[in-house]
Protein backbone atom coordinates (compact mmCIF):
# COMPACT_ATOMS: atom_id res chain seq x y z
CA UNK A 1 0.00 0.00 0.00
CA UNK A 2 1.37 3.25 -1.13
CA UNK A 3 2.45 5.31 2.06
CA UNK A 4 0.18 8.28 3.69
CA UNK A 5 1.55 11.69 3.57
CA UNK A 6 0.18 13.72 7.02
CA UNK A 7 -1.34 16.50 5.97
CA UNK A 8 0.12 20.00 7.07
CA UNK A 9 -3.22 20.72 8.33
CA UNK A 10 -6.25 18.68 9.46
CA UNK A 11 -9.58 20.26 10.72
CA UNK A 12 -12.64 18.04 11.98
CA UNK A 13 -15.71 18.42 12.97
CA UNK A 14 -14.85 22.20 14.29
CA UNK A 15 -18.01 23.97 15.72
CA UNK A 16 -17.60 27.25 17.31
CA UNK A 17 -20.47 29.44 19.21
CA UNK A 18 -20.63 33.49 19.61
CA UNK A 19 -23.33 33.58 22.40
CA UNK A 20 -26.37 32.36 20.21
CA UNK A 21 -24.48 32.91 17.17
CA UNK A 22 -22.62 30.11 15.28
CA UNK A 23 -19.98 31.12 13.91
CA UNK A 24 -18.34 27.91 12.74
CA UNK A 25 -20.29 24.99 12.28
CA UNK A 26 -19.15 21.29 11.79
CA UNK A 27 -15.99 22.80 9.60
CA UNK A 28 -13.38 19.97 8.42
CA UNK A 29 -10.64 20.39 5.76
CA UNK A 30 -7.12 19.32 5.16
CA UNK A 31 -4.40 21.46 3.99
CA UNK A 32 -1.60 18.96 1.79
CA UNK A 33 2.37 19.31 2.63
CA UNK A 34 3.76 21.91 0.30
CA UNK A 35 0.63 23.46 -1.16
CA UNK A 36 -1.10 26.76 -1.11
CA UNK A 37 -4.48 26.74 0.14
CA UNK A 38 -6.61 29.72 -0.19
CA UNK A 39 -9.41 30.04 2.98
CA UNK A 40 -11.81 31.91 0.38
CA UNK A 41 -15.00 34.04 1.97
CA UNK A 42 -17.37 36.72 1.86
CA UNK A 43 -16.41 38.71 4.90
CA UNK A 44 -18.48 37.63 7.92
CA UNK A 45 -18.16 33.80 6.84
CA UNK A 46 -16.15 32.95 9.82
CA UNK A 47 -12.61 32.84 8.36
CA UNK A 48 -11.16 34.99 11.20
CA UNK A 49 -12.81 33.16 13.79
CA UNK A 50 -11.58 29.61 12.37
CA UNK A 51 -7.70 31.27 12.38
CA UNK A 52 -8.48 32.23 16.49
CA UNK A 53 -8.88 28.66 16.49
CA UNK A 54 -5.63 27.72 14.35
CA UNK A 55 -3.56 29.72 16.22
CA UNK A 56 -4.83 28.28 19.43
CA UNK A 57 -6.60 31.61 20.82
CA UNK A 58 -9.83 29.86 20.89
CA UNK A 59 -10.48 26.31 21.52
CA UNK A 60 -13.33 24.81 20.27
CA UNK A 61 -15.82 22.04 21.05
CA UNK A 62 -16.40 20.00 19.18
CA UNK A 63 -13.57 20.01 17.08
CA UNK A 64 -9.97 18.56 16.23
CA UNK A 65 -6.86 20.67 14.68
CA UNK A 66 -3.86 18.78 14.06
CA UNK A 67 -0.61 20.39 12.60
CA UNK A 68 1.52 17.61 10.64
CA UNK A 69 0.05 15.37 12.85
CA UNK A 70 0.22 17.32 16.53
CA UNK A 71 -3.05 17.43 17.90
CA UNK A 72 -3.54 21.49 18.94
CA UNK A 73 -5.87 20.36 21.88
CA UNK A 74 -3.46 17.36 23.29
CA UNK A 75 0.19 18.58 22.59
CA UNK A 76 -0.60 22.76 21.80
CA UNK A 77 3.16 23.56 22.00
CA UNK A 78 4.04 20.75 19.45
CA UNK A 79 1.03 21.71 17.26
CA UNK A 80 1.66 25.68 17.30
CA UNK A 81 5.74 25.41 17.30
CA UNK A 82 4.88 24.13 13.36
CA UNK A 83 2.93 27.61 13.02
CA UNK A 84 3.86 30.64 11.36
CA UNK A 85 1.00 33.70 11.62
CA UNK A 86 0.43 36.78 10.01
CA UNK A 87 -2.87 38.11 11.88
CA UNK A 88 -4.82 40.67 10.19
CA UNK A 89 -4.07 43.76 12.51
CA UNK A 90 -0.97 44.26 12.31
CA UNK A 91 1.56 43.70 15.56
CA UNK A 92 4.84 45.55 15.14
CA UNK A 93 6.97 48.34 16.61
CA UNK A 94 6.39 51.82 14.80
CA UNK A 95 9.90 53.35 16.56
CA UNK A 96 12.05 50.38 16.30
CA UNK A 97 13.69 49.16 13.12
CA UNK A 98 12.89 45.99 10.93
CA UNK A 99 15.91 44.05 12.48
CA UNK A 100 15.20 44.98 15.90
CA UNK A 101 11.54 44.12 14.78
CA UNK A 102 12.96 40.42 14.07
CA UNK A 103 15.58 40.29 16.85
CA UNK A 104 12.60 41.35 19.68
CA UNK A 105 10.44 37.84 17.92
CA UNK A 106 13.73 35.59 17.84
CA UNK A 107 14.31 35.83 21.17
CA UNK A 108 10.95 35.21 21.68
CA UNK A 109 11.65 31.68 20.10
CA UNK A 110 14.84 30.90 22.04
CA UNK A 111 17.41 31.97 19.49
CA UNK A 112 20.04 34.84 19.89
CA UNK A 113 22.84 36.11 19.01
CA UNK A 114 24.70 34.32 15.37
CA UNK A 115 22.40 31.57 15.16
CA UNK A 116 18.79 34.88 15.20
CA UNK A 117 21.43 37.31 13.22
CA UNK A 118 21.14 34.16 10.01
CA UNK A 119 17.34 33.48 10.57
CA UNK A 120 16.64 37.17 10.45
CA UNK A 121 19.13 37.52 6.85
CA UNK A 122 17.50 34.83 5.69
CA UNK A 123 13.66 35.47 6.06
CA UNK A 124 14.63 39.09 5.33
CA UNK A 125 16.24 38.02 1.80
CA UNK A 126 13.25 35.50 0.96
CA UNK A 127 10.70 38.76 0.95
CA UNK A 128 13.28 40.53 -0.72
CA UNK A 129 13.50 42.91 2.43
CA UNK A 130 16.92 42.44 3.19
CA UNK A 131 18.07 46.08 2.33
CA UNK A 132 15.70 47.49 5.18
CA UNK A 133 16.87 46.06 8.05
CA UNK A 134 18.09 49.10 9.45
CA UNK A 135 15.41 50.98 8.77
CA UNK A 136 12.37 52.39 10.99
CA UNK A 137 9.35 50.09 10.55
CA UNK A 138 7.60 53.48 10.55
CA UNK A 139 9.39 54.77 7.72
CA UNK A 140 7.91 51.52 5.42
CA UNK A 141 4.87 51.78 2.99
CA UNK A 142 2.36 49.21 3.84
CA UNK A 143 3.16 46.82 1.18
CA UNK A 144 6.99 45.94 3.13
CA UNK A 145 5.37 46.31 6.14
CA UNK A 146 3.74 42.95 5.67
CA UNK A 147 7.01 41.58 4.42
CA UNK A 148 8.55 42.28 7.02
CA UNK A 149 5.52 40.66 9.26
CA UNK A 150 5.64 37.60 6.97
CA UNK A 151 9.40 37.40 7.21
CA UNK A 152 9.06 37.29 10.70
CA UNK A 153 6.68 34.76 10.93
CA UNK A 154 9.54 32.46 8.98
CA UNK A 155 12.35 32.52 11.36
CA UNK A 156 11.51 29.83 13.73
CA UNK A 157 11.12 27.88 10.27
CA UNK A 158 7.44 26.84 10.34
CA UNK A 159 6.22 24.34 8.29
CA UNK A 160 2.46 26.07 7.91
CA UNK A 161 2.00 29.75 7.67
CA UNK A 162 -1.01 30.75 8.75
CA UNK A 163 -2.30 34.27 7.18
CA UNK A 164 -5.42 36.40 7.42
CA UNK A 165 -6.26 38.63 5.04
CA UNK A 166 -2.75 39.88 4.74
CA UNK A 167 -3.37 42.27 1.71
CA UNK A 168 -6.44 44.10 3.31
CA UNK A 169 -6.02 48.11 2.81
CA UNK A 170 -2.86 47.53 0.37
CA UNK A 171 -3.09 48.60 -3.25
CA UNK A 172 -2.85 46.54 -6.15
CA UNK A 173 1.03 46.06 -7.14
CA UNK A 174 1.74 45.92 -2.94
CA UNK A 175 -1.07 42.90 -2.95
CA UNK A 176 0.06 41.49 -6.13
CA UNK A 177 3.89 41.26 -4.66
CA UNK A 178 3.22 39.91 -1.40
CA UNK A 179 1.01 36.84 -2.66
CA UNK A 180 3.61 35.64 -5.18
CA UNK A 181 6.47 36.00 -2.31
CA UNK A 182 4.16 33.45 -0.42
CA UNK A 183 3.16 31.60 -3.53
CA UNK A 184 7.07 31.02 -3.92
CA UNK A 185 7.28 29.43 -0.01
CA UNK A 186 5.94 26.27 -1.25
CA UNK A 187 8.68 25.80 -3.44
CA UNK A 188 10.64 25.09 -0.23
CA UNK A 189 8.04 22.92 1.39
CA UNK A 190 6.39 25.17 3.44
CA UNK A 191 2.15 24.97 3.66
CA UNK A 192 0.12 28.21 3.23
CA UNK A 193 -3.15 28.99 4.07
CA UNK A 194 -4.74 32.56 2.97
CA UNK A 195 -7.30 33.74 4.09
CA UNK A 196 -8.58 36.34 1.68
CA UNK A 197 -12.14 37.29 0.03
CA UNK A 198 -10.21 38.87 -2.81
CA UNK A 199 -10.32 35.88 -5.93
CA UNK A 200 -7.57 37.68 -8.07
CA UNK A 201 -5.57 36.60 -5.23
CA UNK A 202 -5.58 32.84 -6.12
CA UNK A 203 -3.94 30.68 -9.30
CA UNK A 204 -5.56 27.78 -11.07
CA UNK A 205 -3.21 25.40 -9.40
CA UNK A 206 -4.06 26.56 -5.39
CA UNK A 207 -5.89 24.52 -3.20
CA UNK A 208 -9.20 26.45 -2.20
CA UNK A 209 -11.47 25.75 0.84
CA UNK A 210 -14.82 28.17 0.21
CA UNK A 211 -16.10 29.02 3.60
CA UNK A 212 -19.61 30.70 3.58
CA UNK A 213 -22.13 31.33 6.41
CA UNK A 214 -19.53 29.28 8.93
CA UNK A 215 -19.77 25.93 6.98
CA UNK A 216 -17.10 24.45 3.87
CA UNK A 217 -19.53 24.91 1.01
CA UNK A 218 -16.28 23.79 -1.28
CA UNK A 219 -12.76 22.36 -1.59
CA UNK A 220 -10.72 21.03 -3.86
CA UNK A 221 -8.09 22.45 -6.84
CA UNK A 222 -9.50 25.93 -8.06
CA UNK A 223 -9.53 24.49 -11.53
CA UNK A 224 -11.37 21.12 -10.04
CA UNK A 225 -13.96 23.42 -8.19
CA UNK A 226 -15.08 25.97 -10.78
CA UNK A 227 -14.85 23.48 -13.66
CA UNK A 228 -13.96 26.12 -16.03
CA UNK A 229 -16.42 28.99 -14.69
CA UNK A 230 -13.89 32.32 -14.45
CA UNK A 231 -13.65 32.67 -10.51
CA UNK A 232 -15.41 35.61 -9.41
CA UNK A 233 -18.46 34.34 -11.29
CA UNK A 234 -18.56 30.86 -9.17
CA UNK A 235 -17.67 32.45 -6.22
CA UNK A 236 -20.63 35.48 -6.62
CA UNK A 237 -23.05 32.19 -7.57
CA UNK A 238 -21.88 30.01 -4.72
CA UNK A 239 -22.48 33.07 -1.98
CA UNK A 240 -24.18 36.37 -3.53
CA UNK A 241 -21.44 38.15 -2.78
CA UNK A 242 -19.26 40.07 -5.06
CA UNK A 243 -15.41 39.01 -5.57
Amino acid sequence: MPETITPALRVEGLSHDWGAKSALANVGFSVPAGRFCALLGPNGAGKSTLMAVLTGLIRPRPGVVTVNGHDLGRAPRKALAQIGVVFQQPTYDLDRSVGANLRYFAALHGLSGRTAADRITECLARLGMAERIAEKVGALNGGHRRRMEIARALIHRPRLLLLDEPTVGLDAPARAAITAHVHDLTRDGISVLWATHLVDELRETDDLVLLHRGRVAATGAVSDVTAGQPLAEWFLAQTGAPA
